[in-house]
C-alpha cells in the first residue's frame, strides 16, 4: 500500500528541529512553510480517509447489489400488449405494404 512510503506524518513535520549555523535558513520563513506543509499533509490525508470510506460504502453498496441480482433474478417474460402496440405503430409507420408483408 501507499502508507508503506510514507516517511513524515504531520506530527514529525511539526517537531523537527534544524539546527542553526552562522549563515543558515531565516528560521521564521523555513516554520512558515512548514507550517503550509503541515496542512497540506493533514487535508490530503484527510481526502484520503474519506476516499477510502467512499471506496468501502460503494463495495457494500455494490455487493448488496450482487447479492439481489444472483438471489431474485427477474423471470423472463414477454409483454405482449407491448409487442401489440409495436406492431400497430409499425403499421402505421410503414403503412399498408408492411402489413401485407406480414401476411
Amino acid at each position: 500500500m501507499m502508507n508503506n512510503r510514507i516517511q513524515l506524518g504531520s506530527k514529525e513535520i511539526l517537531e523537527k528541529d534544524f539546527k542553526t549555523a552562522m549563515r543558515g535558513y531565516n528560521q521564521e520563513e523555513v516554520d512558515e512553510f512548514l507550517d503550509i506543509v503541515i496542512q497540506d499533509y493533514e487535508a490530503f490525508g484527510q481526502e484520503i480517509d474519506r476516499l477510502k470510506q467512499e471506496i468501502n460504502k460503494l463495495k457494500k453498496s455494490s455487493e448488496s447489489q450482487g447479492r439481489t441480482r444472483s438471489t431474485n433474478p427477474m423471470p423472463q417474460q414477454v409483454n405482449y400488449d407491448v409487442l401489440k402496440r409495436l406492431s400497430n405503430l409499425e403499421k402505421a409507420v410503414f403503412g399498408s405494404k408492411y402489413a401485407n408483408a406480414d401476411s
